[in-house]
């Protein structure tokens, strides 16, 4: 569940706790689970007194160590969270303990992961402040922000930016930018028009597109004050409504979804895509499709399949991954008897098959918080509750793709050094910008350093390591 209750949840949890009675054995989809392998890398709550934190809310990312970073929203010395780092072979290590300092300044139960920036530092979010924090894990500052905010991006221009629940000059929400020195400015607060058509109270960060400007969603507000997708310039002058949800149907029956949870990624084709977490067909949530112009279609509804084998209400966002498709989780649903949530597959054109569901061994978690493709081809996840503790888990799902490289910003201008994250870098013979050969380092077996050449555009990133394997990168670097 997110930071508040689902304020009109639709009647799939009640069909699936019926369900769990009726159903006393276990369906499977062998067809979809045959060819994934999974594993649970690690338990929290398994050190004396939660001190390694427990149940995480925000998903994970892969630093240039090859590592990976997260935080959890309970637990650690203090009780009010953790930032922490694992290895992909499970070994974790807490790097920072929420409440440190007296009264909280540097804040509480953080709901969204870090990310790291171009200056190798992680910034991240709590309930109410933007934190940032060196590698080794020395907080350098923790800035109060109005609202709560929802976690952040690295744009273009260096500043990281990103959105809060309430707070702003109308109580429902801001969009604001953090310099990397710690100056917060708000650019626009949601609810500025009248009955809020402009949206309000999004729950979710900014994703910058290839345009250059940031887009997201809101979880209310809107024509019909159940959502919306907009596009706001990263001056913030300018915010565009590009759609509003429940405009086809009438609440509960709003068959294109409502209420928003999570926020959108731009696929390969240039369009946007996201989920629901109610509405649709079957009230139990969506993938949905936007153009850049705001043409909106709905791919898919939950809860298609019987007994909801195919996930309920999804609440995080979609990847998309190596092999074109998008990935995404669901915090209920599933093949099995308890419905403790899903791992599907979508493709562009709206076909999903669930290559995991949760539930066969409480202790492997339950009720999947988000995912993330790492650059040896895996996905890794963390789930809110389950494990040897019942306080939640990361783990680890194989579906058979392949390595590749990724850019740690997805944008930079000609000159400017990226950092490239992989593995098996060291040897690499080449770099190329959308086919423009690159100066570069190698800084280590899992990192190279590049420099935006002379004549590259908008494009894939190509690495040539030593046995001659092109690795490519999995989004397209823009070049403004």
């Amino acid at each position: 569940m997110n930071r508040i209750s689902r304020l009109r949840l639709s009647g799939a949890g009640v069909l699936l706790a019926l369900v769990t009675v009726l159903m006393s054995t276990v369906i499977t989809t062998q067809s979809a689970q045959a060819a994934a392998t999974f594993d649970r890398l690690y338990s929290f709550c398994s050190q004396p007194s939660c001190t390694d934190g427990d149940t995480p809310r925000g998903g994970l990312i892969q630093a240039t160590d090859g590592n990976l970073y997260g935080t959890t929203n309970d637990g650690g010395s203090n009780g009010f969270g953790t930032v922490f780092k694992i290895t992909p072979s499970g070994t974790l290590t807490t790097l920072y303990n929420f409440c440190s300092e007296p009264d909280c300044p540097d804040g509480t139960y953080p709901e969204t992961g870090v990310i790291q920036a171009t200056d190798g530092n992680f910034y991240g979010t709590t309930g109410s402040t933007v934190f940032k924090i060196t590698p080794s894990g020395t907080l350098i500052f923790d800035v109060a922000v109005d609202g709560v905010p929802n976690g952040l991006i690295q744009a273009s221009d260096g500043n990281f930016y990103g959105t809060t629940y309430g707070g702003g000059a109308n109580s429902d929400g801001t969009v604001f930018k953090i310099t990397p020195s710690g100056t917060l400015t708000t650019l626009y607060s949601f609810c500025s028009k009248a009955n809020c058509t402009d949206g309000a109270n999004p729950q979710a960060g900014l994703i910058q597109a290839t345009d250059g400007n940031f887009y997201g969603t809101t979880t209310f507000g809107g024509a019909n004050s159940d959502g919306t997708v907009f596009k706001i310039t990263p001056s913030g002058g300018t915010l565009t409504t590009l759609y509003s949800f429940c405009s086809k149907g009438t609440y509960p029956d709003c068959t294109d979804g409502d209420v928003l949870y999570a926020g959108l990624v731009q696929g390969a084709d240039g369009n946007f895509y996201g989920t629901t977490t109610n509405g649709g067909a079957n009230s139990a949530g969506t993938v949905f499709k936007i153009t850049p112009s705001g043409k909106f279609a709905t791919l898919y509804s939950f809860c298609s399949q019987p007994y909801c084998t195919d996930g309920s209400n999804p609440e995080a966002g979609l990847i998309q991954a190596t092999d074109g498709n998008f990935y995404g989780t669901t915090p209920i649903g599933g093949a099995y008897k308890h419905h403790w949530g899903t791992v599907f597959k979508i493709t562009p054109g709206g076909a999903l098959t669930t290559p995991h569901s949760f539930g066969k061994d409480r202790a492997l978690g339950n009720g999947p918080v988000g995912l993330m493709q790492a650059t040896n081809g895996n996905f890794y996840g963390m789930t809110h509750t389950g494990g040897t503790s019942d306080d939640g888990t990361i783990f680890r799902l194989s579906v058979g793709l392949g390595p590749f490289v990724e850019t740690q910003t997805t944008s930079g201008t000609v000159g400017s050094v990226v950092v490239i994250l992989g593995d098996n870098l060291t040897g690499a013979s080449s770099v190329t910008f959308h086919g423009i050969a690159a100066t570069f380092a190698v800084v280590s077996d899992t990192e190279i350093t590049a420099t935006v050449p002379t004549g590259a555009t908008t494009g894939f990133v190509e690495v040539k390591t030593l046995d001659s394997t092109v690795l490519k990168s999995n989004t397209k670097f823009m070049v403004p």
